[in-house]
């Protein structure tokens, strides 16, 4: 299997670059447990933070990613100099003008990836040459597109290319993963799964509403794009728990986009952990969610794949 062979893991599984969530213990943690960390690179860091949080992910001593925002790149290139210095084996580039930076990470050795929500965003990644595709679904937590759920979306893009591509989107346990290995995929862009992980940055009072979730919390929308005013193109919405917050501003987005006092409320939401003021990045896999593993119990659930696979085959 390519991802396991390219990168000497033991499991199929990639922990998606989920911002404020996995920070370098979280990274290090899943690689050390045989999978692929990713360390999530908001727009919000400083590059400072990269390096520091890229040298705890390399303290394992096994293959780490970061992932970037294209379009945070933009404005922020001292994100990818950091990321050229700490020379990660995968980098995940998506969400705006990804091209100018593919050539400059493959230069230095480095595996780019890229989301694409569907078989047009695949085809436009094949024409810049990543290296890897991301099927990522509808039904993925954080940012993409609400376009088409990841089976569909992972069997149209199959058929397209014969670079490896991961699927990422629901995929809650080892019966999913199966399934998406049994279609093809190269392996599994896992993030929901690792929420509550105790090396996980998430918050407590944050992990206690995740974990009381279920399949239908999700929302997808800009409300908190509008909110926070971080700067993501509103072509990119997000899949996150349903909160108070969401139900008073979906469909004023625009209004909100000029709200001062719910801006404040955003963010005095976010310095407080309140989950019923900001975003909670989630997929719909979030119903499986019962618990705070550690990343290796997480990991180690998702090697039971191999049970399922055969029974499937």
């Amino acid at each position: 299997m390519w991802l396991t062979e390219k990168f000497g893991l033991s499991v199929p599984v990639v922990g998606a670059p989920m911002a404020n969530v996995s920070g370098g213990r979280l990274t290090a943690a899943i690689s050390a447990a045989g999978g692929l960390g990713m360390l999530g690179a908001g727009s919000g860091v400083s590059a400072d933070w990269i390096r520091t949080e890229g040298a705890v992910a390399a303290e394992s001593g096994k293959p780490y990613g970061v992932g970037l925002m294209a379009w945070s790149v933009k404005d922020r290139p001292e994100h990818l100099e950091a990321v050229l210095e700490l020379k990660p084996a995968l980098v995940s580039l998506s969400f705006g003008d990804y091209a100018p930076y593919v050539a400059t990470l493959q230069k230095e050795g480095i595996v780019v990836a890229m989301q694409a929500g569907t078989v047009a965003d695949a085809r436009e990644a094949i024409d810049v040459g990543v290296d890897v595709i991301v099927a990522r679904g509808a039904e993925a937590g954080g940012h993409g597109r609400n376009a088409v759920a990841t089976l569909p979306l992972l069997q149209a893009i199959l058929d397209l290319t014969e670079i490896p591509v991961f699927a990422a989107g629901g995929i809650s346990g080892p019966r999913g993963l199966a399934a998406v290995l049994a279609a093809g995929a190269a392996g599994a862009w896992i993030g929901t799964a690792f929420l509550t992980c105790t090396e996980a940055l998430t918050p407590e009072p944050v992990r206690q509403r995740v974990i009381e979730a279920d399949e239908t919390d999700t929302v997808y929308g800009t409300v908190f794009d509008a909110a926070s005013r971080a700067g993501w193109p509103d072509e990119f919405g997000g899949r996150a728990l349903r909160n108070a917050f969401f139900d008073t501003w979906e469909g004023r987005e625009e209004e909100l986009k000029t709200k001062d006092g719910a801006h404040a409320d955003y963010v005095e939401g976010v310095r407080a952990a309140d989950p019923a003021r900001i975003s909670i990045y989630a997929g719909q896999g979030v119903g499986a969610l019962t618990n705070q593993p550690t990343a290796a119990e997480v990991v180690d659930s998702f090697a039971t794949y191999r049970t399922y696979l055969q029974a499937a085959l």
